[in-house]
């Protein structure tokens, strides 16, 4: 219900604000000369720029409302300096030069995020145990929120899966968000493949997140249940409230996602567990770190804030309590948390607010 109020409160503020964006376009002094002869027609020409926006919908709607959105603040902030400005040194305007530098910054801005969101990181952390491990070390490589479809499709897909094995992972975990409704079945086999053929000394699992069931039946040309065939036959380990005893010294607990009105309580998952055991939870939204330091986990690895995706979402999210902490490294007790940024991201092909990664966990003691 919150995401629907808050996609339904930026769709009203777009549309909104393209009035007032229609408005600052017709303060440009070419559009004011065209005004005094020809009043209707000047106001005609601006909606030539929001025609120009709209060509974004051959990526989704998502894109249009971000670009509108961007060019909306950006302007209000430039026409306030703008008025400042003027009252403090007492000039009146002759040349909009609001209007242009807005138009260069949002485009300097929304590249920049294009180059966030389509250039896959390498983010490496190091997370320190007294419990025993096999050869003292454990390589973990992580990713969550591929969402393929929006930056990755199954070719690009593969190839982010050849850099993770030259990591030389013991382990490859993939904390969900992998598909969504809008990814299509030929990425969803081919994304699967790439898994599938990774080498690792102790394989490759997988959790659900609150995208990959599908939130609209008949939506995408492939099943949950198809999804879980690929997987399977590619020998990629799904865990659902479970743990796996990877090795002597190394156990694997894969949650459901906290959207799962069956999902249990961490408390119950590992109730009757060795705690001797290096202990990793996938758990695919970060909001339940209270408890899972309580149990006792060592590590517990998390995506689906997408780092915050478009500033400022990210502190939004943690201050409204939707969730523990949009990225990076926390420790809590005895238990490290890591969120990802994600691997790509769900609809909107931007990301100012952070990049997209793949993430390198090298445990030691």
């Amino acid at each position: 219900m919150f995401w629907l109020i808050l996609f339904g409160t930026l769709l009203l503020m777009t549309l909104g604000g393209t009035i007032y964006l229609i408005t600052r376009f017709h303060k440009f002094s070419f559009m004011q000369k065209l005004a005094e002869k020809h009043k209707v027609l000047s106001w005609l020409l601006c909606l030539v720029p929001l025609g120009g926006i709209c060509c974004f919908a051959l990526i989704n709607v998502y894109s249009i409302i971000i670009v509108v959105l961007h060019l909306i603040f950006f302007w209000i902030i430039a026409d306030i300096i703008g008025a400042i400005v003027r009252k403090i040194a007492k000039k009146e305007r002759h040349f909009y030069i609001e209007g242009f530098l807005t138009i260069i910054a949002v485009a300097v801005y929304l590249t920049f995020g294009w180059f966030n969101a389509h250039n896959v990181r390498r983010t490496a952390y190091t997370v320190h145990t007294d419990k025993p491990l096999s050869g003292g070390s454990l390589r973990i490589v992580g990713i969550a929120d591929s969402h393929l479809g929006i930056t990755l499709d199954g070719d690009s897909f593969t190839k982010e899966m050849e850099r993770v094995q030259n990591e030389n992972p013991d382990v490859v975990v993939v904390a969900g968000d992998f598909v969504d409704d809008d990814s299509c079945r030929k990425d969803m086999i081919q994304s699967c493949k790439a898994l599938g053929e990774l080498k690792t000394k102790y394989g490759v699992y997988f959790i659900f997140g609150n995208h990959d069931k599908g939130y609209f039946e008949g939506h995408r040309d492939f099943t949950e249940a198809e999804l879980r065939d690929e997987l399977i036959k590619n020998n990629v380990i799904i865990l659902e409230d479970e743990a796996a005893e990877v090795s002597g010294d190394f156990r694997i607990i894969g949650r459901q996602d906290k959207s799962n009105e069956e999902r249990k309580d961490i408390s119950v998952i590992t109730k009757d567990l060795d705690t001797s055991k290096f202990e990793l939870i996938l758990d695919h939204q970060p909001n339940d770190y209270d408890n899972e330091a309580a149990v006792g986990a060592d590590l517990v690895f998390s995506g689906h804030t997408h780092g915050g995706h478009i500033w400022p979402a990210g502190y939004i999210g943690v201050l409204i309590g939707a969730n523990d902490r949009a990225y990076g490294t926390e420790k809590r007790e005895n238990t490290e948390f890591i969120v990802t940024s994600g691997i790509s991201g769900w609809a909107i092909p931007f990301k100012t607010g952070t990049f997209s990664e793949y993430v390198v966990i090298d445990v030691t003691n």
